[in-house]
């Protein structure tokens, strides 16, 4: 069969790309990486349910129930795309250096009020991520929220050449993933092409922070709705004591004072987008306001988790060193608790790392944080130090976490340095 048929009759099914994880009738996609090969599972996934295979082996490939393609990752793209041009609903592309997850989140609880929405799951965020990401997106979806990630030059043109947005949202442009990127330059470079992509098109739109320069600054000429303190959207009041309490006005509107669940106020500019989005699909700020209040964070980030001894602050995720500076500055202005911070490395900064590992040790000492430091990175940089470790067991092993109560204790860190694992102990 020619590719057409081929796309056709696959969206006949659910995709999937791992065995441990296939259903009875689903498409086994296999692909190839550095350390594996999915071809090799084919005949398991037909015995463990799957209806058809899709292989880039020509030796296992029967045209019965395994079917053959020149390249599985190109033909997952395809398909993805060829779903997505048979989708004639609104797509949203967010990209950006720290809070994709807090906005795509934060938007689908908005627009879930009114519309059937559907959204990135988890962080399926790159170039496989997106492809299965528009795979699951149902018949009878209203619109779409596609995160976009990011760690090397073009990867965002890439996704957005599958996922064609017409919506979109960078939430902002900092140091992250220097290692692969090389520079800020870089980073900005990578990220614009989100709106690069939609200025092909001036139908398209762009929601920004009008009060971040750097965004301002690429935006293309198209449909923009701009929040800030000279927008017509834009806070009137912030206070987090942890939790963020909020006020905004728009136009001739005024809300009351949201309590939401989200620590730090460094989180106000991920609610405006959420409700700029609110309003161009024209939801009641009634419904906006009710959804900005009910939602609840998971997956570490901005969590408050109250244990019997603490308040924890959880937002070990990821790190780079923007988001690292908005949670030490929130932590310097609470008061009336006694405050810990446990900082984890910010990893794939590349040439880099030292100078913003620094830059952070000297901010929480500015700050007159008590603070640990945990990570080869910090280790590096505080070789005699009595307050770093090199890895979590260390410091769980070495530091006398029982001890420690009636604190407010801020967890950051990447992923990788598994900060999260000290929950249970605080």
């Amino acid at each position: 069969m020619d590719k057409i048929e081929l796309f056709e009759k696959c969206l006949e099914y659910r995709v999937s790309t791992d065995t441990r994880k296939i259903e009875k009738g689903d498409l086994f996609l296999a692909l190839k990486g550095d350390n594996f090969d999915g071809n090799q599972y084919c005949e398991t996934a037909i015995e463990q349910g799957a209806a058809i295979c899709i292989t880039d082996n020509l030796n296992i490939a029967n045209s019965t129930n395994i079917f053959f393609v020149p390249d599985g990752l190109q033909f997952l793209q395809e398909l993805a795309n060829y779903k997505r041009q048979r989708l004639h609903i609104p797509i949203i592309g967010i990209t950006g250096s720290n809070g994709k997850t807090t906005n795509k989140e934060l938007i689908h609880a908005v627009l879930s009020t009114s519309f059937n929405t559907s959204a990135t799951k988890g962080n399926l965020n790159n170039h496989i991520g997106v492809p299965l990401t528009l795979l699951e997106i149902p018949s009878d979806c209203e619109i779409a929220i596609v995160e976009m990630g990011a760690n090397q030059p073009n990867d965002i043109i890439e996704l957005c050449e599958i996922a064609e947005p017409n919506y979109g949202l960078i939430t902002n442009i900092g140091a992250a993933h220097l290692e692969g990127f090389g520079s800020l330059e870089g980073v900005l470079k990578t990220k614009k092409q989100l709106f690069d992509f939609l200025g092909k098109n001036k139908s398209n739109t762009i929601i920004y922070n009008a009060d971040d320069s750097i965004l301002s600054a690429i935006i293309p000429d198209v449909n923009q709705f701009g929040f800030g303190q000279n927008q017509d959207l834009k806070s009137t009041s912030v206070k987090a004591t942890p939790f963020l309490q909020f006020s905004y006005s728009y136009k001739d509107y005024s809300s009351p004072i949201l309590q939401t669940n989200l620590v730090g106020d460094y989180n106000i500019n991920n609610f405006l987008a959420a409700i700029s989005f609110g309003i161009l699909f024209k939801i009641p700020f009634e419904k906006i306001n009710q959804a900005l209040k009910d939602y609840k964070p998971s997956n570490n980030r901005s969590q408050l988790t109250i244990t019997e001894r603490n308040e924890l602050i959880v937002d070990c995720y990821n790190a780079n060193p923007t988001s690292m500076t908005a949670a030490l500055k929130n932590m310097s202005q609470i008061t009336g608790k006694e405050k810990i911070c446990i900082l984890g490395d910010m990893l794939e900064m590349g040439a880099e790392s030292s100078k913003e590992h620094q830059k952070i040790i000297e901010l929480a000492n500015s700050y007159n944080l008590q603070t640990y430091f945990v990570g080869k990175e910090f280790k590096k940089e505080l070789p005699n130090s009595s307050n770093v470790y090199e890895n979590t067991h260390e410091l769980i092993e070495n530091l006398n976490l029982s001890e420690i109560k009636n604190k407010i204790i801020l967890l950051k860190g990447s992923r990788g340095i598994q900060l999260e694992k000290l929950i249970e102990y605080l």
